[in-house]
């Protein structure tokens, strides 16, 4: 059978009761996110040699266009309404802490370790080849940077059973506060220059944003009418805090010098949010019904079914095709990013780059949704939680640093290690019993 034909095959199979927009959010959420790293930060050949450009200091007008196109806030609230039913079903099976964990994470951390294993191994190769440092350094740095989403969403998933009792206890208050908490870091951030301190907000943001998932998930966001003015009254606050507060305009990246909407998190991605799920929910009812047809379910599901596997590896896709080119002589690099020349070729660029994506997603997605074997007895909650830990401290520095760009020698083995350690762990690579 072919995977369109399973993909509608499964699509048959929905129970009715489940809300299909989450799931169309995800897969949108991912292919913007994809689509817009193959653009903004675009390989060429200058003089020879492969650089990095950034398409939002080269044409600063388009830093407008993030507010769009960072979707990143509807992921984690997508991924807090998962989280909210998934929660749901394991108290009703009466299924514990550690059996629910265990299921998260070899979810998420499988089809990561894969693309580690790979780049692990292609570092070695280049470490013992004429191919010089920086080309690693340029290659794993702009392949691995999506994996910082998986550094703080593990930590949220850990974190999930807590902060969900947070929001059946306090509602909205739950949000405002990881809010609060992340605006003081802002405070301190811009007034004090703690910029140590503002690392902090990878979690109080993403928290945050997450609880919104929950809000979404019990219906207490009200009706269309509601929504709209939520995110018209968003959208003043982001103007607000853009024109007359200490944030940069672009809501992606690091187009202004030393300062960053993202690195780490701020604030204004939590109205961000606000603002993009006001939207997105007052349109909810007419995409559902939309929704209900299978092809354009169908759709949803093949992607859904391999959306992590997508994510990871659309970068080093990338890199791999502009190592080719470079082989070729620059092949199709010469163009100058962001010149007239350059926009009208993207779409060919983008065509060929989602053509190779796909096979490989294809090869590599069943690990993806490889289960755990029926009955097998979890690992114990607090070495899954040590474990995941591990894990998002190790992937954070190589999604920072990549191979062989480490501040400190070996930095980057260690790190690979610490993910590997972490996985034996938490019961997601052979070892420990």
């Amino acid at each position: 059978m072919g995977i369109w034909a399973q993909a509608v095959a499964m699509a048959e199979k929905t129970p009715e009761k489940r809300n299909r927009y989450v799931d169309f959010l995800r897969a949108v959420s991912i292919l913007v996110v994809v689509t817009g790293h193959w653009l903004i930060a675009p390989f060429y050949v200058d003089d020879g040699v492969a650089a990095i450009a950034d398409v939002l200091v080269i044409q600063p007008r388009t830093q407008w266009l993030t507010w769009l196109f960072q979707v990143m806030p509807v992921f984690f609230i997508v991924g807090g309404y998962a989280n909210a039913v998934s929660l749901e079903s394991a108290r009703q099976k009466q299924q514990g802490y550690a059996d629910w964990l265990a299921t998260r994470l070899n979810r998420l951390v499988s089809p990561l370790l894969v693309l580690l294993f790979g780049w692990a191994g292609l570092a070695a190769l280049i470490y013992f080849s004429p191919v010089t440092g920086e080309t690693l350094q340029m290659g794993s740095r702009a392949a691995l940077i999506p994996i910082w989403f998986l550094a703080i969403y593990l930590v949220i998933v850990v974190l999930a059973p807590l902060t969900y009792r947070a929001w059946r206890r306090w509602g909205l208050v739950s949000v405002l506060a990881f809010a609060a908490l992340a605006a003081f870091d802002d405070f301190a951030f811009f007034a004090f220059d703690l910029r140590a301190l503002g690392w902090t907000n990878y979690l109080w943001v993403w928290l945050g944003v997450h609880q919104l998932g929950y809000a979404w998930r019990d219906g207490r966001l009200g009706n269309p009418r509601r929504l709209l003015l939520v995110a018209a009254l968003a959208f003043l606050g982001m103007l607000l805090l853009v024109s007359q507060g200490p944030y940069p305009l672009a809501m992606v990246g690091s187009p202004d010098k030393d300062l960053s909407n993202t690195l780490p998190p701020k604030f204004v991605l939590i109205v961000l949010g606000v603002m993009q799920l006001g939207i997105l929910l007052a349109v909810e009812g007419p995409m559902r019904r939309l929704l209900a047809g299978v092809r354009l379910w169908a759709a949803t599901v093949l992607i859904n079914s391999m959306i992590m596997t997508l994510y990871l590896w659309h970068l080093t896709v990338m890199v791999i095709i502009v190592a080719l080119s470079l082989l070729a002589g620059g092949f199709g690099l010469h163009f100058v990013p962001a010149t007239q020349d350059w926009w009208l070729t993207r779409p060919l660029w983008i065509g060929v780059l989602y053509a190779v994506l796909l096979p490989v997603t294809l090869l590599l997605a069943p690990l993806e949704r490889r289960s755990r074997p029926a009955g097998a007895k979890p690992p114990a909650a607090w070495r899954q939680v040590t474990g995941a830990v591990m894990i998002c401290l190790g992937v954070a520095l190589l999604a920072r640093f990549g191979f062989g760009n480490a501040p400190l020698p070996y930095l980057d083995i260690a790190a690979f290690a610490t993910v590997i350690a972490g996985s034996v762990m938490s019961g997601l690579l052979p070892g420990l019993k």
